[in-house]
């Protein structure tokens, strides 16, 4: 018998999926879609000369070529050079069908250009886009705000973190989490509202490697107001209490980015 024509058991509860916004119309928004992020984070091995592929490849004519086959390819993605490492790049991808990380992502680092990197676990970051439930456009929330602030062109800096909240977070009474919530995501609004920062909010349950709960990631014009953010950040409830782990940063500089048309 398949699952669909499965009898419902009594005594469990009805799962629901849906991610839901705000009134629109007098009718309160829903959707099953969502948009799946994925960074991965990769270092080029030794060599000045700007080759494709190869023991001698230098990570900017890497990186370079990389965005040049995103495009050829029809990949949405941004490519970053590492802040913090000389060596290293990054991309960025995005799909509402997680698969393609697998089928379209994955064969680039079989393919001579980037065979020989050394992929760096500790950077690996996935999410999925979701709602809070008051979004006022929600499929826009879900599916093409995130894309329009990691593909700014004006935009070249961007900060990606993981987190976990502590178990404690969860017990609270849904009304003292809103409070919770509220005031952290005020503040976001203040540094977005002033053309400081901009975000990315993540789901990662039970996909991410470390038992994170959360991928952020922050995109503006300058590095320093995306350190300012995560700092006045640290003042908040959530995060002076509850907020178990933060980290590891990756600090990336947009070498391009492929909107995947």
């Amino acid at each position: 018998m398949s699952e669909a024509n499965a009898p419902e058991a009594k005594g469990l509860p009805t799962i629901d999926v849906n991610e839901y916004g705000g009134k629109k119309d007098g009718v309160k928004q829903s959707t099953n879609r969502r948009l799946f992020m994925q960074l991965l984070v990769f270092r080029a091995p030794p060599g000045r000369a700007p080759v494709s592929g190869g023991p001698n490849a230098a990570p900017d004519a890497m990186g370079a070529e990389l965005l040049k086959t995103l495009r050829d390819r029809k990949i949405p993605g941004v490519v970053y050079a590492d802040a913090m490492d000389p060596r290293s790049l990054a991309l960025l991808s995005w799909s509402e069908d997680p698969a393609r990380f697998v089928r379209d992502v994955r064969p680039l680092f079989t393919e001579p250009l980037l065979s020989s990197v050394e992929l760096r676990d500790d950077f690996g970051m996935i999410g999925r886009t979701y709602s809070t439930g008051h979004e006022p456009e929600l499929e826009w929330s879900l599916l093409r705000r995130p894309i329009e602030n990691v593909t700014n062109e004006a935009y070249r800096w961007h900060v990606w973190y993981p987190l976990r909240r502590r178990g404690a977070f969860a017990k609270l009474e849904p009304i003292d989490q809103s409070h919770i919530l509220r005031e952290h995501a005020a503040l976001g609004m203040a540094y977005g509202q002033q053309e400081l920062a901009h975000d990315v909010r993540l789901a990662c349950h039970g996909i991410d490697a470390g038992d994170n709960e959360f991928v952020i990631g922050l995109v503006g014009k300058e590095l320093h107001p995306l350190s300012h953010l995560v700092q006045a950040m640290r003042k908040t409830r959530q995060t002076s209490e509850f907020i178990e782990k933060m980290g590891p940063f990756f600090v990336g500089w947009v070498i391009g980015a492929s909107r995947g048309e």
